[in-house]
Parts: C-alpha cells; structure tokens; sequence
C-alpha cells in the first residue's frame, strides 16, 4: 500500500507539471527504489530497536530475579490472583517456577512485557519484505509506460485499479466488505494524488 500511494501521488505530481514521458518514467523508478531503500532500512532499524530494546529488559528482568527470587515469585503470583485464580493455586504455581530459572524467566517476561523472551523477529526478514512490497506497489502505476504507453491518465487508472484490489484483500482479511475496503483505499490514494497533481499543475516545468 505504501509503494502504490507513494508512486501514485509522485507520478501524478511530477504529470501535472506536464514533464515529458520519459523523465516521469525516470521519477517514478527513482520514487520505487530510493521508497523501498528507505522502507527497508526503517524497517531494519526499527525491528532492531525493539529487538534491542526487549532483551534489555529481559535482563534486568533476569537480574531481578537472580536477586530476588522470592518477591518476583510473590509478584507473579500477585497478578495471577488479579485474574481470578485462587491464591493458594498461583503461590504454589509461582514457586515452582521459581526452580527453574529459565522458565521463570520466559514466564515473567510474558507476563509484565508481553513479549517472549526467546522469539525476536528478525530484523534482515522484516527488511526485505518491505523492500520487496513496497517495490511491488510501486511498479504498478509505472506499468503502462514500461509497455509503451504514454499517458499519465493509464498509469493513474493502473494504480487506482491496484489501490482498490489492494483495499479489497486487507478487507477480506479483516472481515470487512471487500468493496467497502477497495473504495476506501481507492479514495484515500485518489486524494494523495489530487492534491500532488494540483501542484505540480501549479509549478509547471517552467518553474524549473
């Protein structure tokens, strides 16, 4: 969805602006590349952080517990009686565990963090894939120029046509009417679109 309403709004700002089909043909490819470049990256550098982020947490968490094995105990236990068990049920949980320092471990990071200590996304995994989607979306509404033609108009009904089957797939998976979402995401792009179009309108080439 990214890669469609980033080229999309690009490609009708830099057609508005009257550009000739090859420099509009070059826009776009350079919008895809440097767009999934960045997705990738961000991607990769958040997914890391957070990476980073939850195993420092799971070893203060594991310091906490090498210190203080009994009051960790008694508060895992604490918040299983908040949820409804029986005290005398969530202590004697709760000290079990207390033996096994790696299960104790993994059980209080779920509960406080929510989180599993051991399963962290890989950030190099979550890179590529934005990589590779948001240049899946982005080529969409460069396809008519790639097989000759050269109309702005094709390459904004390419793109609006992705925005909807795009629309209509999340909708699917959420349990949303496949039209509802369709038109959803074909209006919120064909607005990114309009108000990229109406300026480089405004500017024109001239302005160059």
């Amino acid at each position: 969805m990214d890669g469609l309403v980033t080229n999309i709004a690009l490609i009708a700002g830099v057609g508005g602006g009257g550009v000739s089909s090859h420099t509009l043909v070059l826009t776009g490819v350079a919008g895809l590349v440097a767009g999934a470049i960045s997705m990738g990256l961000g991607e990769y550098t958040s997914v890391r952080s957070q990476n980073e982020q939850v195993s420092a947490e799971v070893a203060k968490e594991r310091l906490e517990l090498e210190r203080h094995p009994e009051q960790e105990a008694q508060e895992l236990a604490d918040a299983w009686v908040r949820r409804g068990l029986p005290r005398e049920l969530a202590t004697q949980v709760a000290h079990a565990l207390r033996d096994n320092p790696r299960e104790a471990l993994r059980v209080h990071v779920q509960e406080e963090m929510g989180v599993d200590a051991e399963d962290h996304p890989s950030p190099w995994a979550a890179a590529l894939l934005s990589f590779v989607f948001f240049s899946i979306g982005a080529v969409i509404p460069l396809l008519p120029y790639l097989l000759g033609l050269s109309n702005l108009w094709a390459a904004l009904g390419a793109g609006g046509a992705g925005l909807f089957l795009a629309g209509a797939l999340v909708g699917r998976f959420t349990q949303r009417p496949w039209w509802s979402g369709g038109l959803r995401q074909l209006v919120l792009g064909a607005l990114a679109a309009a108000a990229t179009y109406g300026i480089g309108t405004l500017i024109g080439v001239s302005a160059s």
